[in-house]
C-alpha cells in the first residue's frame, strides 16, 4: 500500500517535533536553563529542516541505488 503525500508530510512534521523535543531536553540537561534549551531547540528545528532539504536535493542528483527504466534512465 502506498502512502499519500499528506501522510508523509504529517509523519515528517511529527518526527521533527519529536527530534526538537529531544534537543530541548538534552539542552536543558546540559545547560540547566529552560529558556536557553528552548532557544537551542527552536534554532535546531529550522536549521535541520534546511539541512534535510539540501540533503534531499543533493541525493536527487546522485544515481546510486536507482532502478533503470526501459529507456536506460534512472526512475
Amino acid at each position: 500500500m502506498l502512502e499519500k503525500p499528506y501522510r508523509s508530510l504529517v509523519k515528517a512534521v511529527s518526527w521533527r517535533v519529536t527530534g526538537t523535543c529531544d534537543t530541548i531536553l538534552v539542552s536543558f540537561v546540559v545547560t540547566g536553563r529552560f529558556k536557553k534549551a528552548v532557544s537551542i531547540g527552536l534554532i535546531e528545528l529550522f536549521t535541520k529542516i534546511m539541512l534535510y532539504y539540501a540533503h534531499e536535493r543533493l541525493w536527487n542528483r546522485i544515481p546510486f541505488g536507482r532502478a533503470k527504466g526501459s529507456d536506460g534512465q534512472s526512475i
